[in-house]
């Protein structure tokens, strides 16, 4: 299996954004024990702020 990035999905602004985003919540990701070996799991919430924070935000979308 080539592990390898394809050099022009580097350039790509749509690839850098996923990633970014990926890297991001990827110490929130906690693997079920049952499902280790799948890569199945949940993310661990932020707590209240965060859920908060989106509801503004889908609040504000939905406004406009």
């Amino acid at each position: 299996m080539n592990t390898t990035i394809d050099p022009k999905l580097l350039a790509d602004p749509v690839f850098q954004r996923v990633m970014r985003d990926a890297l991001a919540i990827q110490d929130r990701f906690a693997a079920d024990p049952v499902y280790a070996k799948t890569g199945k799991g949940h993310l661990k919430s932020t707590g209240v702020d965060e859920l908060q924070k989106i509801k503004k935000t889908a609040q504000g979308k939905s406004k406009e």
